[in-house]
């Protein structure tokens, strides 16, 4: 999934690190950077951003008013020097707030919540993804998928009817995927919750594999398969 964003920053060293820091994200698509927010507001009522860097303090036209202008609001995360907003920034549901200057992992702790929220939202919406492999795209049923394990470079995709090979990264592959349907389990492997047909041994059987579970993997794990009581 790619994430469309916006920078609105009117001090030219923080515009140009935050442009520097969304260049290294792979999944960021920056559309364009504004100085101010009259330039910044005309532009979203005409594209679809996804997610918007707003510095809070600008000449004429401050980012806490652009945000109250905004009738349909973007992902929201706030670069500034000062924490004197952070409330007011939190009262119009910003996904974070980051005190400049800020490191880059900071920047993508940020990022990532982002692309959570996004990414959850899209596959509560669906019921498919689309994978890379050889020279298309080839759309896959979330309800097909059995497993997905790792071969080297590759990733497989076993679905009920054939095998999938892809490039395509598990942590990519993982964010498409439903969180309460399918499970990380192991650095290799990753599961359709629905398909398990037992848990024994550390080990979980999905027709005539069994998959280990990894000892980092497996309090989730279970977490997401064990009734909860009372």
């Amino acid at each position: 999934m790619i994430v469309n964003c916006i920078i609105v920053e009117d001090e030219p060293l923080a515009l140009k690190r935050t442009q520097e820091y969304v260049g290294q994200v792979s999944y960021l698509n920056l559309m364009a950077s504004f100085s101010n927010g009259y330039e910044a507001i005309g532009f979203l009522k005409s594209h679809d951003v996804d997610l918007l860097f707003l510095d809070v303090e600008m000449d004429g036209f401050t980012g806490i008013e652009l945000l109250e202008a905004l009738s349909r609001k973007p992902e929201i995360i706030i670069t500034t020097a000062y924490d004197k907003y952070a409330l007011k920034g939190f009262e119009l549901n910003v996904t974070d707030y980051l005190l400049k200057p800020f490191a880059f992992d900071r920047f993508l702790r940020a990022v990532e919540r982002v692309y959570d929220a996004l990414s959850t939202a899209e596959s509560q919406e669906r019921d498919f993804l689309f994978v890379k492999t050889e020279y298309r795209l080839e759309r896959v049923a979330f309800d097909d998928i059995l497993f997905i394990s790792g071969m080297g470079d590759y990733r497989c995709i076993q679905t009920t009817s054939k095998k999938i090979l892809t490039l395509q990264p598990f942590a990519e592959l993982e964010h498409a995927l439903p969180k309460t349907s399918f499970c990380r389990v192991h650095k290799s492997y990753l599961v359709s919750v629905s398909h398990i047909q037992s848990v024994e041994r550390q080990r979980i059987r999905i027709g005539k594999e069994l998959i280990p579970i990894g000892e980092q993997y497996k309090d989730r794990f279970y977490r997401l398969i064990e009734p909860r009581n009372g």
